[in-house]
């Protein structure tokens, strides 16, 4: 008969896979770290599009808290702020940050907030959030905001600057929102 500590463990663990499995069920996205060369590249891109003083950056299905930790750290004076919906990787990525004070990460659903204040925006979600979210950026973004994707691109959108991973890593794409139509 199993001892009660490792009934409870047991218990605790598959509960924990239960909710990333249903939250990976009702957004269609897993919660999937960014690897350290793709932070780079989107570090890269925000760079390139020469950020106001003070920015305000959001990383959209935040995850873990690996893009919200690095953007922190490459962009010290910009405000970086990370919404996730599913609770695991939501607590796990504020442990994460618990000493970077230009880091704020918020438990929602991003497609119900207002991201009009964004001066960039960087997303690494999957296919079937991107119309969804192409429409909602459409209507709170200024002309011009940079947004860079990792992997998953906004189709008929044209991108204004491309890196294109080695191997099976995919492409992080720049976009000046609205984008061109292509």
């Amino acid at each position: 008969m199993a001892d009660p500590v490792s009934l409870l463990l047991l218990l605790a663990a598959v509960l924990l896979a239960g909710s990333v499995l249903t939250y990976q069920f009702i957004t269609g996205v897993p919660p999937m770290p960014l690897r350290a060369d793709e932070a780079a590249d989107v570090i890269a891109l925000l760079r390139e599009a020469d950020l106001p003083p003070g920015a305000v950056i959001y990383d959209l299905g935040s995850g873990w808290g690996s893009l919200v930790v690095a953007l922190a750290h490459a962009f010290p004076q910009a405000q970086i702020r990370g919404i996730e919906l599913s609770p695991l990787p939501y607590w796990f990525s504020r442990l994460r940050t618990r000493g970077l004070a230009n880091v704020r990460l918020r438990r929602a659903d991003f497609f119900r907030c207002d991201l009009s204040d964004a001066d960039a925006l960087a997303c690494y979600l999957m296919i079937k959030p991107m119309p969804r979210l192409a429409v909602q950026l459409d209507r709170q973004l200024r002309n011009g905001t940079p947004v860079v994707a990792v992997t998953f691109s906004f189709h008929r959108r044209q991108a204004g600057r491309v890196l294109q991973g080695r191997g099976l890593r995919g492409r992080v794409a720049l976009y000046y929102w609205p984008g061109k139509e292509s």
